[in-house]
């Protein structure tokens, strides 16, 4: 436990301004408030807040920031309040305090409310005052190192997949990198603790077998940059994370042995000029690996931090990347916003607008006018490198930049990737490739009838979207070019009068260079071969009867169609049908609700109107709402209507149209071979890429209309389809 004088040595060590009497103060408040109280290791809980004030003070930060460290959790845990902090250690500190409080809230309710609005509150907090999100961060890092204290093994998964996700890139935002990676290797341990182990052994091992090399390359850089007016360069070698080296492995889908960047050498100079100067040397020494040199230096990251990357093949002819920087731009590295925080130096707050995303976000905050309009208009412009979405619940997708829907549906269940008919992104309907921006809330369509589309592959950026399209690409789909390949030669062979067997193709594999019958039956369902091509393969010596002439594609489209099962044609409507719906009295006037579009196969109920008799609804009408007051009004009613009625009822449809020649008389077809007749068509939207179209039809029962959704979804030209229940 780090001792009162301790903690006050530590602060005035870089801050001989440091406010003596009131971190003193704050020491003593913060033991006296927790008292007997400990933590789940059963530790006092007093040495929490100490550990988290020792982080900061390895940051150098204020006093007051060390001050709300002490103090972050008085409030919340005991019977501390806020107005005592304010009372005994002023406003700035109460202020403080209090975010911190609110943060710690905020994560107690995290499973209860939505994570949107949960990281809403973060990013307000953070806008507000930097100082709290550095304390939320060292108060998080020390909650990770005593993580194995809880029992609970889904809660330490929940509290790592947190850190990973939430902590850990918030860390790098600001360019902490020293809190970024012990935060991930922490969470690491805990949700894929197998593969952290297995990437350490790997290293352990290739420091064994290069035992010594870390030093020769030191020593022999550094003689280089000597010889070459460089001599007071200060080289490191630092070997990359276990976690990032796994998410590299992941993302580059390569091996371990292919990675060239698991050892990075830094070089520390004194200037700016020195740091060009020293890449001149490298480079005119040792041969650049081409595509691996970057000048954050000249243009610097957004969270600040300024570096030369370059890959080379060093020493001993091993491949290394070497990183240039000065000694100012190595703290800032290290320890990010807070190497050079404004607060150190009593300059104003201002001081933190050098960070443009921050000084975007403060500027948003000032004059958003409610919380929906603020986190509108940043777009979670926190991260960079990264997508947050949202579903309609409000639950965080995380996905890479240039995502799209598609990636996203993969991202919530594979089986909701396979099955993605559509997308509305914020509401609106858009086309599936449209690439996904911070803070979109987007609300996948899905039907049963659809599968994975082979152009998917071309637009996909997440693995997980390309993996599960490949597989369908070899099984699904093959199956059905098979099934559609036997098709197509079952009739060729029909018509040239043999009967089809798939022995016969056994023998013409080789010809076609086919491993497989069931491969050149694909081939042919998928159009690479033609059914005559296989025919004549099999009887090359066949002529065709006299009357047998070669069919025109448009002839063989008119055949095929001509083996269709033909829609039944409507019955004519009699002049004096009786009713089709039990439960009302004969002659009485009947309307069916042009809110719900109420369809034999529905559960109904019908409601008495002045001056029109009785209105038919479905029983989940929204309207009926309106009726809960007047229960003397409703009938209890029922269909009867059997499958020879020859009555034809109105259902509608929403559909999305891609506008290109051809949609509508394509959507026609479908509607009309399904034995739908269509009464009324609305536009309702339109732009350069999609109609949105509002269909009535007429239809038997809901199950035709179900059936007639089901083939439009089918449809390549048809982006979405929904029976509506609007007017």
């Amino acid at each position: 436990m780090i001792r009162q004088y301790e903690l006050v040595e530590r602060v005035k060590a870089y801050d001989p301004s440091a406010d003596e009497d009131m971190l003193n103060r704050a020491y003593v408040f913060s033991m006296k408030a927790h008292g007997s109280q400990t933590r789940a290791s059963g530790d006092p809980y007093f040495l929490h807040p100490l550990e988290v004030a020792g982080i900061l003070t390895q940051m150098k930060l204020d006093t007051a920031t060390i001050v709300t460290a002490l103090l972050h959790d008085t409030v919340e845990d005991t019977v501390a309040t806020q107005e005592d902090i304010e009372r005994v250690f002023g406003k700035e500190i109460g202020r403080l305090v209090d975010g911190v409080t609110k943060l710690s809230r905020l994560e107690m309710n995290s499973e209860q409310s939505k994570q949107a609005e949960n990281f809403r509150k973060l990013v307000l907090a953070m806008s507000e005052d930097i100082r709290v999100l550095l304390v939320k961060l060292a108060d998080r890092l020390h909650n990770m190192r005593t993580l194995h204290f809880i029992g609970k093994p889904e809660k330490r998964k929940r509290i790592a997949r947190e850190t990973i996700e939430i902590y850990a890139p918030l860390a790098e935002r600001i360019g902490m990198h020293r809190i970024k990676d012990e935060l991930e290797d922490l969470a690491f341990t805990e949700l894929n603790g197998e593969a952290r182990e297995s990437i350490l052994a790997q290293l352990a091992r290739l420091r064994s077998e290069g035992e010594g090399r870390v030093e020769t390359i030191i020593k022999e850089l550094t003689d280089t940059l000597s010889k070459d007016g460089v001599p007071d360069a200060q080289i490191t070698g630092r070997e990359k994370t276990p976690y990032s080296i796994w998410r590299k492995l992941h993302n580059k889908n390569v091996s371990f042995e292919q990675l060239s960047d698991i050892m990075a050498f830094r070089v520390i100079v004194e200037t700016v000029g020195e740091c060009y100067q020293a890449l001149g040397v490298i480079h005119s020494h040792y041969p650049v690996v081409m595509g691996r040199f970057k000048d954050y230096i000249s243009t610097p990251k957004p969270n600040g931090y300024r570096s030369i990357h370059t890959g080379v093949i060093g020493p001993g002819r091993n491949r290394i990347e070497v990183q240039i920087r000065t000694r100012d731009m190595h703290e800032v590295c290290e320890l990010g916003v807070a190497a050079h925080w404004a607060y150190k130096q009593g300059m104003p707050r201002e001081g933190a607008r050098e960070y443009r995303w921050l000084s975007e976000i403060l500027d948003i905050l000032e004059h958003a006018q409610k919380p929906e309009e603020f986190l509108e208009h940043t777009k979670l412009e926190l991260f960079q490198d990264q997508v947050f979405c949202f579903t309609p619940k409000g639950d965080l997708i995380a996905l890479p930049r240039g995502a799209t829907p598609v990636d996203f549906a993969y991202a919530v269940h594979s089986q909701v990737g396979d099955h993605c008919v559509g997308a509305k992104i914020n509401g609106r309907m858009l086309p599936l490739r449209t690439e996904l921006q911070n803070g979109d809330q987007v609300e996948i369509i899905t039907s049963k009838a659809q599968t994975p589309v082979p152009g998917w592959e071309r637009f996909v950026v997440t693995g997980k979207a390309r993996a599960r399209i490949r597989r369908f690409l070899r099984t699904q789909q093959r199956a059905q070019y098979m099934e559609l390949g036997r098709a197509i030669l079952q009739r060729q062979f029909r018509q040239e009068g043999y009967d089809f067997s798939e022995k016969a193709l056994d023998g013409v594999i080789k010809i076609f260079q086919q491993p497989t019958s069931d491969d050149l039956m694909a081939a042919v369902g998928s159009g690479l071969l033609s059914g005559r091509e296989v025919f004549l393969a099999v009887f090359p010596g066949h002529k065709p009867h006299a009357q047998q002439q070669a069919l025109t594609p448009g002839e063989a489209m008119d055949r095929a169609a001509s083996t269709l099962p033909k829609p039944p044609k409507p019955k004519p409507r009699g002049k004096e049908q009786p009713l089709p719906i039990r439960g009302l009295i004969p002659g009485m006037a009947v309307h069916y609700a042009r809110c719900c579009h109420p369809l034999p196969g529905d559960r109904i109920v019908g409601i008495v109107t002045t001056g029109k008799g009785v209105t038919i609804h479905t029983i989940d009408c929204e309207t009926l709402e309106s009726f809960h007051e007047s229960p003397e009004r409703w009938i209890d009613v029922a269909w009867d209507v059997g499958p020879d009625s020859p009555e034809e009822h109105v259902g509608r449809v929403a559909l999305v149209v891609a506008n290109e020649p051809g949609s509508l008389g394509t959507l026609s077809t479908v509607i009309g071979k399904n034995g739908g007749n269509i009464t009324n068509l609305k536009i309702t939207n339109r732009n350069t890429d999609f109609f949105e179209l509002m269909i009535d039809i007429e239809v038997k029962d809901a199950k035709h209309l179900t059936n007639i959704v089901a083939a439009l979804r089918a449809m390549p030209v048809i982006n979405s389809v929904e029976r509506s229940r609007g007017r």
